[in-house]
């Protein structure tokens, strides 16, 4: 039972960096997208057919859930969350340069880990604790923040962080009480309202091919939010916090094969830090596990 319980915090790491490979590839295609299209109905698409896929896999039975689930309210307020985390997020992307806004969105890994031991109970080990801390210098070394003042938009991607962050502890709590299709559909239905009012006023007709790329937006996203729910039913929220530094080598390696970026010695150095947090932390859980077995077949 135990070396059962530590095969299943392996199996929720590995779906936590699934889950942010491809999320990754969801908003390198968003990006593309938003050159042309706004971005409430680039979003109002993806949400829409998530939402709709949803609908074809659950049927009835996923409406039924919805209508008599326990956790509505903390269902809505994790939406609720989310949703106005990306608004924030994109808002502020219009004024920070990119290493600014990635140093600053990336301390959301750390928040979760804080908050998982007052709002979760859950027990943070030394080594989670570095391996957070050192994929942090990591991604400082890659996005070289240097020169980084307090302003408006700085302000909006802390706040962005710290939603995201409470959302992941949400995730984690109802991840207890219901299933990840229930979880991914109640977020569509309050993207897809709050999205769709926005995209009345700018709305603009896509082109066949911008189409397609939309649904490919769907399915990555879909993926991914199915795959991150996943990881929360196997590993706790301060095991799968680091993993989401893995996003920014993605996207360092989307950003050369699609936009030609070519990235400088910093970004090398800071992704060998951001994979060394995360080999630290299947190392630790591993060992963690491997404590708990002995520990259970000793006698006494």
């Amino acid at each position: 039972m135990i070396e059962t319980r530590g095969q299943s915090s392996t199996a929720g790491i590995l779906l936590g960096l699934l889950a942010y490979a491809l999320f990754s590839v969801h908003d390198a295609t968003i990006k593309w997208l938003v050159a042309d299209l706004p971005v409430w109905e680039v979003l109002f698409f993806r949400s829409v057919a998530i939402m709709i896929t949803c609908l074809a896999l659950g049927r009835q039975r996923l409406l039924e859930r919805m209508l008599t689930t326990r956790v509505k309210g903390p269902l809505l307020l994790r939406g609720v969350m989310i949703l106005a985390a990306w608004v924030l997020y994109f808002t502020a992307a219009r004024s920070l340069p990119l290493a600014q806004l990635l140093c600053l969105y990336f301390a959301a890994p750390l928040i979760v880990t804080i908050l998982s031991v007052p709002l979760l109970g859950e027990r943070v080990s030394a080594g989670r604790w570095l391996a957070v801390f050192i994929g942090f210098i990591g991604v400082m070394v890659v996005t070289n923040p240097f020169g980084l003042h307090i302003s408006l938009p700085a302000l909006l991607v802390l706040a962005a962080a710290a939603l995201w962050a409470y959302g992941v502890i949400t995730m984690r709590q109802i991840a207890r009480h219901e299933s990840s299709l229930v979880q991914i559909f109640a977020m569509s239905v309050i993207f897809t309202l709050g999205t769709g009012a926005a995209s009345v006023l700018s709305w603009r007709m896509p082109s066949l091919w911008q189409l397609v790329l939309l649904l490919s937006v769907a399915l990555f996203g879909g993926l991914a939010q199915f795959s991150l729910f996943e990881s929360a039913r196997h590993a706790a929220a301060s095991v799968l916090a680091p993993l989401e530094y893995s996003a920014l080598i993605w996207a360092f390696i989307l950003g050369y094969a699609i936009w030609g970026d070519i990235p400088g010695l910093p970004t090398f150095a800071g992704a060998g830090l951001i994979l060394l947090a995360g080999l630290l932390l299947v190392f630790t859980e591993r060992r963690g596990g491997r404590r708990l077995a002995e520990a259970s077949q000793s006698p006494g």
